[in-house]
């Protein structure tokens, strides 16, 4: 039995090596694409497969970085933090029960992104994938999070937890197959501590130093003196740890569920099947979702905007450094001198420093400064062609980038032009965010499906912001059809909303039969248009809405009486939608209940009637 686990644990450590080998090169490119943009852009690649600084062949050389990566970067990463994951789920049909479903699930989703700081997540996700390519989410059910069980909250309930993992972390088995379902099998290589192993899985290991990747805001030097705070990437040796190797390998006939191998430095830790039921048809897959900033056909990673852009910023670079010295040597003057007049290898190597003292042999003829003319113009059009470059290559013109128009640019049209072409363009990487949240969407409702067995409470947020303790369990979650509330958050902001919204208001789309605007459409309408939702906007109708819906679920059961606070003809509008239900129809006892309780709520609304009448009768008396 251990020469068995011994020999996994090897197989698994060489397929590691042979993985990491085979990646290496997009590895030098991701760690090149974070040099460039921190600002070390004289990085380049060794032939010895290292990142390495191109040194200056004279002291005198300038080497000046004006980086343009950076502020590109950061505008870039401002625009993709409009995208939400504001996700709803679709039910399957226009029953009320798979209606109810819908919202659970859609409510379960908010809960989920809340409980795990999905914002979060986000922000840091596209960092890494706008600087590599790519980044991954890890979307597990963790038996440590949720309610305790026992007393000693020894035991809990379970819950979703979802995590970024870096393109540094995860090793497909075949690099030229882009989608990760497809993969034959799939590494996630991770540094964890002896003592979190030990407490994991029981079992004791020896540690090491190990050198991991990751990120930590700085501010950089941009451009024409503009400024960006970027991630600064930082390598740092993590000692007393081990690299633990989560191997999983899709469905074979050997393995009808998968496999999941788990290797901690030279020991197995874990030999099983795949653990979440989280594929389609109710099959077992990796719980990965990939998100990447550009497509990279035939390639499982994505390729980057910095990758693209760094040749136009070594050219950017060398133009204006050439430009300066051109400029020095104006300053300083050219000499010309009689052959054997000076020592001319002394000269190139000071560079003809000011105020440099030339000692020039006796009888000679001594040294006369030449004009040295003006700087050529091509030095100032080659800029604007690479700077033009900048702008063509990221999708990113000045007037995001820098808040200012170009000079040729003159007419409001044309500004708008290319904010317009700057927001088509970042949205191809905004679709791979909805893509990924969709499936992590995905993930969420079928782990709740796997391990909700038994009801359980959960704290969601209702549409009014109010907080609700909603009861589940895996049968009440029967759609995962997943929608978007949104189609492009980019190009929103709040000037076309409140245009849109006064044009629909002109219209009459948002009051009734009768010219009335209800609570819940005033309140909405406050937060479109960025006021906040006032103190006498609060969504009461809501309230109602969501108290006929918990009575529809208690009269499946019993009968209920009405309550005479509540506002009778939307719980009247409630209770109707689910008596021509199918669910309704087919359960004669069920629709008996449901119209007797329509019935109460009429009468109830007579009354009310006739009190109003009354006492307008009084009044002009």
């Amino acid at each position: 039995m251990k020469q068995i686990e011994n020999e996994l644990v090897s197989s698994v450590l060489k397929d590691f090596k042979e993985r990491q080998e085979a990646r290496r090169p997009l590895e030098l490119n991701w760690r090149l694409n974070m040099n460039f943009v921190i600002g070390n852009q004289f990085a380049e690649i060794s032939p010895r497969g290292d990142i390495e600084d191109r040194g200056k062949q004279y002291f005198w050389q300038s080497r000046e970085v004006y980086n343009h990566i950076a502020p590109i970067l950061e505008t870039r990463l401002s625009k993709l933090a409009k995208v939400k994951a504001n996700a709803t789920v679709r039910p399957q049909t226009n029953d009320d029960g798979d209606v109810a479903s819908a919202k659970l699930a859609t409510k379960l989703l908010k809960a989920v992104s809340e409980e795990n700081d999905f914002t979060g997540l986000l922000s840091k996700a596209n960092t890494w994938s706008e600087i590599t390519g790519s980044v991954f989410y890890k979307v597990i059910w963790d038996g440590d999070k949720g309610k305790a069980l026992d007393l000693e909250k020894t035991v809990k309930e379970g819950d979703v937890r979802i995590s970024v993992c870096s393109p540094f972390e995860i090793f497909p088995e075949d690099l030229a197959v882009a989608d990760i379902d497809k993969q034959p099998s799939i590494m996630h290589v991770k540094v964890m501590s002896v003592e979190d192993v030990k407490s994991m899985w029981g079992v004791e290991v020896d540690g090491e130093e190990i050198g991991v990747f990751s990120f930590d805001n700085t501010s950089v030097a941009g451009g024409f003196g503009y400024s960006a705070t970027v991630p600064r990437f930082v390598s740092e040796k993590k000692s007393d740890s081990v690299l633990v190797i989560e191997k999983y390998s899709k469905p074979t006939v050997d393995y009808p569920s998968g496999r999941l191998i788990i290797v901690a430095g030279d020991k197995l830790v874990f030999d099983g099947d795949l653990p979440f039921v989280n594929g389609e048809e109710g099959t077992r897959t990796y719980p990965f979702a990939k998100q990447h900033c550009l497509d990279a056909l035939g390639s499982f990673f994505g390729s980057s905007v910095v990758e693209r852009i760094i040749p136009v910023q070594r050219a950017y670079n060398t133009v204006k450094n050439r430009k300066h010295e051109f400029m020095n040597r104006i300053a300083m003057g050219v000499l010309a001198v009689e052959d054997g007049s000076v020592d001319t290898d002394n000269l190139e190597e000071e560079g003809l420093s000011p105020g440099k003292v030339l000692i020039y042999r006796q009888g000679s003829t001594p040294p006369i400064m030449m004009n040295a003319g003006q700087v050529p113009t091509e030095f100032s059009r080659e800029e604007e062609k690479l700077l033009n470059e900048f702008v063509m290559i990221s999708g990113v013109s000045e007037v995001t980038t820098y808040s200012q128009v170009p000079a040729n640019v003159s007419s409001g049209t044309a500004i708008s032009l290319l904010l317009e072409q700057d927001d088509t363009r970042i949205s191809l990487t905004a679709d791979s965010i909805r893509d990924a949240v969709r499936k992590i969407g995905k993930h969420v409702i079928r782990l709740y499906k796997q391990y909700a067995k038994t009801e359980r409470m959960k704290r969601v947020a209702g549409e009014n912001g109010e907080i609700e303790i909603t009861c589940f369990k895996a049968s009440d979650l029967n759609s995962e059809d997943i929608v978007f509330d949104t189609v492009n958050e980019i190009e929103d902001n709040v000037s076309t909303r409140r245009a849109m919204v006064y044009d629909l208001l002109k219209l009459g789309l948002f009051t009734d039969e009768r010219g009335v605007m209800s609570n819940r459409t005033r309140a909405k309408l406050f937060e479109i248009l960025g006021f906040g939702n006032w103190e006498n906007g609060r969504d009461i109708d809501e309230a109602h809405i969501n108290k006929a819906g918990r009575e529809n679920l208690i009269l499946e059961e019993d009968f209920i009486t009405p309550d005479p606070v509540d506002n009778h003809a939307i719980h009247i509008d409630e209770h109707t939608r689910l008596a021509v239900s199918q669910r309704c129809q087919n359960d004669e006892a069920f629709k008996e209940r449901v119209l007797r309780h329509i019935t109460a709520h009429k009468e109830y609304s007579t009354l009310d009637s006739g009190i109003q009448n009354l006492e307008k009768q009084m009044g002009e008396i």
